[in-house]
């Protein structure tokens, strides 16, 4: 039995949805917070399980029967190592064969601001002697996708990221790539580097959006106070204004350039170019 937690999310909704191609419904659990949300994968034969991080109450019954789990990182900064903490004492308990969790590109050296907490999440996996994979993600290109959107009003796309490349995939890929580990074998004690099979800069993606809709969109590099200012000017709360500025600097450095290939070869196809995921989202 293959578990999947977060299951209704954007990334988890997508790996079920993979599984779904792969290996019967029954042998799928989606383990979400609020089930009824999970009630159109319920009728297509998925298992669906209450678990919520903040409850480990709830993860024992979640992961009952599992053999293979994907542990989904939380989105509450500041709150995910507890609670990821949770999840594989769970998977511990349940003795599953395979513990899969997804990280961030390079966690144990990254500069990026959310690498630290996936970091002491794969240590604590490790520690925990249970046979895991560290699906090490890249950027998803939909991350890019308000700025676009933004850019085909102003003509500009302002940042502050400089020349700085991003090798990013679309979350299907990366959704792909799990299901692969989750149902195929040779990925015990395993880290995979995921991102893109091409990087390209903001200047790129301004670019991009210019040749998908006509409209004219420049790439605009300002320093990092102009950056939080602009985007707390946009509508964006200070703090999530200064993430956006250090993932940027992150990006000038080189964090988030790295095109090791390991994702197109583990879904055994290219990763969707950017330009595709952007005019899926501009276009429709």
């Amino acid at each position: 039995m293959i578990v999947v937690t977060a299951a209704t999310g954007q990334l988890g909704r997508l790996v079920v949805e993979n599984l779904l191609t792969k290996v019967p419904a029954e042998q799928i659990v989606a383990a979400v917070r609020t089930p009824a949300k999970a009630a159109d994968l319920a009728e297509r034969g998925v298992q669906v399980r209450e678990a919520d991080y903040d409850r480990p109450e709830t993860l024992q019954a979640a992961v009952a029967g599992a053999d293979r789990i994907l542990l989904i990182s939380g989105s509450e900064i500041g709150g995910r190592v507890p609670q990821h903490q949770a999840v594989i004492d769970a998977a511990r308990n349940a003795g599953v064969s395979l513990l899969a969790y997804t990280s961030v590109l390079h966690a144990d050296t990254s500069t990026l601001a959310v690498a630290a907490e996936h970091k002491a999440t794969e240590e604590a996996i490790k520690a925990s002697g249970l046979s895991y994979s560290l699906l090490r993600n890249g950027w998803y290109s939909e991350n890019y996708i308000p700025a676009a959107q933004q850019g085909t009003v102003s003509g500009t796309i302002i940042g502050s990221a400089g020349e700085g490349r991003v090798a990013s995939a679309s979350r299907a890929d990366y959704a792909a790539a799990a299901a692969v580990v989750l149902t195929s074998d040779g990925h015990g004690n395993t880290v995979h580097e995921l991102s893109g099979d091409t990087s390209w800069t903001m200047a790129d993606l301004a670019a991009d959006v210019t040749g998908i809709t006509g409209t004219s969109v420049v790439y605009r590099d300002v320093p990092a106070e102009t950056h939080v200012k602009a985007l707390v000017e946009a509508g964006l709360p200070p703090e999530v204004a200064q993430m956006f500025a250090a993932m940027d600097a992150s990006t000038a450095d080189g964090s988030l350039a790295d095109t090791s290939g390991d994702l197109s070869r583990l879904i055994d196809r290219p990763t969707t170019p950017l330009r595709e995921t952007l005019a899926e989202a501009l276009v429709n």
